[in-house]
Formats: C-alpha cells, sequence, structure tokens
C-alpha cells in the first residue's frame, strides 16, 4: 500500500467531490471512507486508475449517506446527477481547498487541523497525537471546522498570505507522536507550489528547508538544545540547504519580496557561513531592517536586535533592545545573551534565571536555567 500516493490524491478527490455540489463535511466523510476502502482492497486489487477509483468511490459513499437524511428532494437530484465512472477530471481544485481549509472564519488551530486532514490526508488520530492532545478532542475541533466551512462558496481568489500562515504554524509544531509535522508541511507546501506560481508560497518552502536542514544538530544526545552558534554544522542537510537557497533565489529574481522571503534570506546568511563566527551579520541586519518593514513586527525587532549586536557590539543590541516593550516573549533571554556579551555577568546570570522562569517549553527552560547556572558559577570561580 502506497500510503503517500494515497495522501497525495486526498485534496483532489475531496475538490471534485465539492465541485460535484456535496457538501464539505458529508465530501471529507466520504473521501476518509473510500482512503479506508482503499486500504482494504488495492493491496490484492490495485486500480489502474487510483484517483479515479476513489473518485467513484467516495462519490457513492457520499450518495449513500444523502439518502438517509432529511433534504430527500435536493438530494435525489445529486443522485440523478451520478457520472458514469471512468477516469477523473484532469482539474485540480487542491488550490481551492487549501483556500477553504485556511478559511478566514476559522481559529488559527481549526484551520490547521482542518488542513492536515482534509488536505494533508492525516488521520484524526494521528493529528490528536501530533498535537498531544485526546482524539475525542480533536475530533470536535474538526468537525467543528467542518461546520464552519460547509456551505461556503469560493466564487473568488483565496487569501495565499492565509494559506501561508496556517502552513507555516504546522512547520513551527515540529515532531511529536507518529507525525512529522515540520516534514509534512514541507510537503504540503511543495504541493501548493505545484499548484500556483507565487514567490512566497516558493519563499515559504525555501524557509521550511534551510530550517528543517539544521534539525539533526538542534539538539544534544541528552535531548538538550543547541544553540545556532554551538551546532555541528557538519550534521547539517546540505541537500536541503542547497535546495532552499535555488528555491529562494529564483523567488528573489522576480523582485516581489514577502516576508516569507526576507526570512528565507536570513536563513540563507546562517546556512552559508562556514563557522558561526564567519556569519554576515551586517547583511543580516540589513535583511531585518526589510522584514520590519514588510510586517512591523516587535518579534521581528527583538531577532534584529540580537543581529545588531553582533554587527555592532552588544551595547548596540542593548540599545536597539531599550526600545521594545519588555513584556514581549524571549525579551528577557534577549537581554541576558546581550549582557553577556558585554561582559556583565551578574546581571546576565539573573536575568537567564528569569528567561527560564517564562520560557515557553521545558526545553527552553532547562536551556536558560544551565546558561544561568554557568555565569553563576564563573562568578563564583
Amino acid at each position: 500500500m502506497d500510503e503517500a500516493l494515497l495522501r497525495s490524491l486526498t485534496p483532489s478527490v475531496l475538490g471534485i467531490l465539492v465541485r460535484r455540489g456535496a457538501d464539505f463535511a458529508a465530501a471529507e466523510d466520504a473521501v476518509q471512507d473510500a482512503l479506508v476502502e482503499a486500504v482494504r482492497v488495492w493491496p490484492a486489487d490495485p486500480p489502474r486508475d487510483p484517483k479515479g477509483w476513489l473518485v467513484t468511490v467516495a462519490w457513492r459513499r457520499f450518495l449513500d449517506a444523502t439518502r438517509s437524511e432529511a433534504a430527500r428532494r435536493r438530494r435525489e437530484d445529486l443522485v440523478d446527477e451520478e457520472p458514469e465512472p471512468g477516469p477523473a477530471p484532469a482539474v485540480d481544485d487542491t488550490l481551492q481547498l487549501y483556500f477553504l481549509c485556511a478559511h478566514p472564519s476559522l481559529t488559527a488551530s481549526s484551520a490547521v487541523a482542518l488542513t492536515l486532514r482534509a488536505v494533508g490526508g492525516l488521520t484524526t488520530r494521528q493529528i490528536a497525537r501530533a498535537y498531544l492532545v485526546p482524539e475525542a478532542t480533536m475530533a470536535q475541533r474538526i468537525s467543528r471546522a467542518k461546520r464552519t466551512v460547509s456551505g461556503v462558496r469560493l466564487d473568488r481568489p483565496g487569501d495565499v498570505a492565509t494559506v501561508l500562515r496556517v502552513l507555516y504554524l504546522v512547520f513551527n509544531e515540529g515532531y511529536s507522536g507518529d507525525i512529522d509535522l515540520a516534514a509534512e508541511a514541507i510537503r504540503l507546501t511543495r504541493q501548493l507550489a505545484a499548484t500556483i506560481d507565487h514567490p512566497e508560497v516558493a519563499g515559504l518552502l525555501a524557509l521550511m528547508l534551510l530550517h528543517h536542514a539544521r534539525r539533526a544538530a538542534r539538539t544534544a544526545p541528552d535531548g538538550s538544545l543547541v544553540p545556532l552558534a554551538e551546532q555541528d554544522r557538519g550534521r547539517w542537510d546540505t541537500g536541503a540547504i542547497t535546495e532552499g537557497v535555488e528555491i529562494l533565489q529564483a523567488a528573489l529574481a522576480r523582485d516581489r519580496l514577502g516576508e516569507f522571503q526576507a526570512q528565507a534570506a536570513i536563513a540563507a546568511l546562517h546556512a552559508d557561513a562556514p563557522t558561526a563566527e564567519e556569519t554576515d551579520w551586517v547583511q543580516i541586519v540589513e535583511w531585518y531592517d526589510e522584514l520590519a518593514l514588510l510586517t512591523d513586527s516587535p518579534v521581528v525587532r527583538l531577532n534584529r536586535a540580537v543581529a545588531v549586536g553582533e554587527a555592532d557590539g552588544p551595547r548596540a543590541g542593548l540599545a536597539a533592545l531599550a526600545a521594545l516593550n519588555d513584556s514581549l516573549p524571549r525579551h528577557t533571554a534577549v537581554a541576558a545573551y546581550l549582557h553577556e556579551r558585554d561582559g556583565d555577568l551578574a546581571t546576565a546570570a539573573r536575568l537567564y534565571a528569569e528567561a527560564a522562569r517564562k520560557a515557553p517549553n521545558l526545553a527552553e527552560r532547562d536551556h536558560l536555567t544551565r546558561q544561568a547556572a554557568r555565569l553563576n558559577a564563573r562568578g563564583r570561580g
């Protein structure tokens, strides 16, 4: 059984059912039923046209379900319109499905879950395990999302930016359970890039590849975080870096800069440096300036302060940091790092300990606690 093939066909099969007039929620249930049937039947009797087979089975499951519901007259019309079995149409509705799953009426968490289910072809159990929540909780979330978008007509172009934000949310969940969400986000973004010619889609794909290339070096054998400057660059995936840089260069050449392209350019500069000391921090600051103009994001300005501290010295970085609200996530950790670079170890140790108490996850808390302990030990020595 080729599970990757099934998952790649899922969005186009679902899109065909919706275009034929099926309600989204009912169509999605029917497609899932067809996928289950494929897992049962295909190993012994693989179809010549897998997509056509799935469309036929899903449509019949949809009709079986609609016959038993209340609005019989409309549904009987759909029964009369059942097409003859045969090759599936070549029209690709995948892009419309991305827009539907990232609809503005959905919360971010619901849009992510629905995208993984409807476009990614993951089961509710797999998604629940990836997000470390009970399966029943995830099932409710997906059901609410399907009800929200049922009946939505996509008769106008969707918002590519919203789709990209949803995919980036998936990517940033990383890895947990038996589903690698970072890899899944890359797969889905590749699929989107094959469907729509858009420089920001290419920019996001490049950014994902460049970040993912460093994954093996981000943690030590004991699971602790390894900062970028201390990572073994020999463990970085050079193939992913090369592909990401090539995709980014092609996108930048179109002269339609967006935030994901700018972020990817920063990631590419890190990837291009043979050692941490050889990083082109001046150019990174310039890219952060571009990114700040595009997003006006305080988080971007926080990261820019770190880059300024590397390019122009820690006091310049602290001056840039002073202009930002100290309630920003990781503000205290950045302040600790810059004070350490400036030689004020006592202040840095205190701030590392404070940042550890505010850390959003256990791995980051442990890393910051170790930093505070390291400086306190140096102070006692």
